[in-house]
């Protein structure tokens, strides 16, 4: 009996330096972005996006859970509007993003603070550039980290492909809600 614990408590123990070893090698942080080209003018696209509720409308991981609980402090569009979320749903969770920075016509700064199922911070950013006068590229850029020993994770998920997918498929929700209008 006392070989079976110690053959287990040298099981775990490996295990975890194993784990440790792989998080003193893994990346901490990562960045994730995509692009799209919208058929509208910059301005037009810009005034847009910098509603973060409008994200209700394109953004894969608002759209996650429509029964969602949202609370909203300040006025959306401008710095400081924050969107908190609280879902009943493992996949959308818990958290907060806040507009931090706007600069008009070209780019917003948001920071994201998960709460639920993870936690966690990342600052995100939406930006605009025209293409010609009636096309604009907006790109999307996702800023982030894990911290040791959980960055481990990051040899084993492909954060790219990940979080790359959703925000194609959200850039493609707005590349079509923005070329009806």
């Amino acid at each position: 009996m006392n070989d079976t614990l110690m053959t287990i408590l040298g099981i775990l123990a490996g295990i975890i330096v194993v784990v440790l070893v792989l998080a003193m090698i893994a990346p901490k942080a990562y960045t994730v972005q995509r692009s799209v080209i919208i058929n509208k003018p910059r301005q037009q696209v810009f005034d847009y996006i910098k509603y973060l509720r409008n994200m209700d409308h394109y953004s894969k991981w608002v759209m996650t859970d429509p029964n969602k609980r949202m609370t909203y402090t300040g006025t959306d569009g401008t710095e400081g509007f924050n969107a908190a979320w609280d879902s009943d749903m493992k996949q959308a969770g818990k958290g907060h993003q806040t507009l931090e920075k706007i600069v008009d016509g070209e780019r917003i700064d948001i920071r994201v603070v998960f709460i639920k199922p993870f936690a966690g911070v990342a600052d995100t950013y939406i930006a605009t550039q025209a293409v010609t006068e009636d096309k604009t590229t907006v790109k999307w850029a996702f800023n982030s980290s894990m911290q040791f020993p959980m960055n481990a994770m990051l040899l084993f998920i492909n954060m790219e492909k990940m979080l790359g997918n959703d925000m194609e498929i959200s850039l493609n929700n707005l590349k079509q809600i923005l070329e009806k209008e």
